[in-house]
């Protein structure tokens, strides 16, 4: 019986000690809670995209805390409003979000490019474009698979024909979809002006581009000779242009023989939707 008491005696005393140490530990080792990086990081959307190139809501509220970064506009989900609350807590000065939006640069629609073999694997983009760069036959497209669906926090993004496309009034420029392609289809446009964009990656020779698909670019040039402004090239076998340089004058759209570049004007697609049935 002695013994007994005596093992539980010793159990409770190390249980005891053990419980005595940790407490002295958790006071010696404690991290000082940033109470101003708490209050920030309660405003931001919490869905750590790492839009603001920190790692996710904590960082980017933790280096405004400390300032590491004085942009209050950094966070593009949660746009001007999330911006002036910032400047408020902080006491900087509030900086304007420029807003933009999601566009897949493709139209390798199941119309416009056709399958070079069967698929019956996992339904993903990137486990797709492991085996042949995918089933379709053209290797640089959308292959609809839609790990840029599984990826929008917002559910902006469907898959249409074939392809992802992206609902301007519902992105939040998070660039989630963007980091997902595996392909790099997805760019971010302003959504206050009209710019051209090549829907179209395609890095072959025009023949074989024509054979993958009826509105890729087959870099005849003429986009480049068309342009006043110096703001569209090829580079690596397709046309590309240069979004700060464009003024959407839209001759580049007019000489392009297989309609591969088009004026997207993200603002006026937001009204419509927006206008009553």
């Amino acid at each position: 019986m002695n013994e007994i008491l005596l093992a539980i005696v010793i159990v409770a005393a190390i249980g005891l000690i053990s419980g005595l140490g940790l407490a002295v530990a958790s006071i010696i080792m404690a991290v000082p809670v940033d109470k101003k990086a708490e209050e920030i990081e309660g405003i931001l959307p919490g869905i750590n995209c790492g839009a603001c190139g920190f790692s996710g809501c904590s960082g980017y509220a933790k280096a405004l805390s400390l300032g590491e970064t004085v942009n209050t506009a950094l966070c593009s989900p949660g746009g001007n409003d999330v911006s002036k609350e910032i400047a408020v807590i902080t006491g900087l000065a509030a900086g304007e979000v420029l807003p933009s939006a999601a566009v897949v640069l493709c139209q390798g629609n199941n119309i416009n490019t056709g399958e070079k073999l069967v698929y019956a694997g996992v339904k993903s983009c990137k486990l797709a474009a492991q085996l042949f760069s995918g089933p379709k036959t053209c290797n640089y497209g959308c292959l609809g698979f839609g790990d840029c669906v599984e990826a929008c926090d917002y559910n902006a993004i469907h898959i249409c024909d074939g392809v992802a496309r992206i609902n301007p009034s519902a992105c939040r420029a998070c660039k989630k979809c963007v980091a997902t392609c595996p392909k790099g289809l997805i760019e971010m446009l302003p959504l206050h002006e009209a710019k051209a964009a090549v829907l179209c990656a395609n890095k072959e020779k025009g023949a074989l581009t024509r054979k993958q698909c009826k509105t890729g670019c087959i870099s005849c040039t003429r986009c480049v000779k068309a342009c006043e402004f110096d703001a569209v090239s090829i580079v690596d076998g397709c046309a590309v242009v240069e979004y700060d340089k464009c003024t959407a004058c839209g001759k580049c759209v007019e000489v392009c023989p297989t309609k591969a570049i088009e004026i997207i004007d993200l603002e006026k697609i937001v009204g419509k939707e927006k206008e009553p049935a």
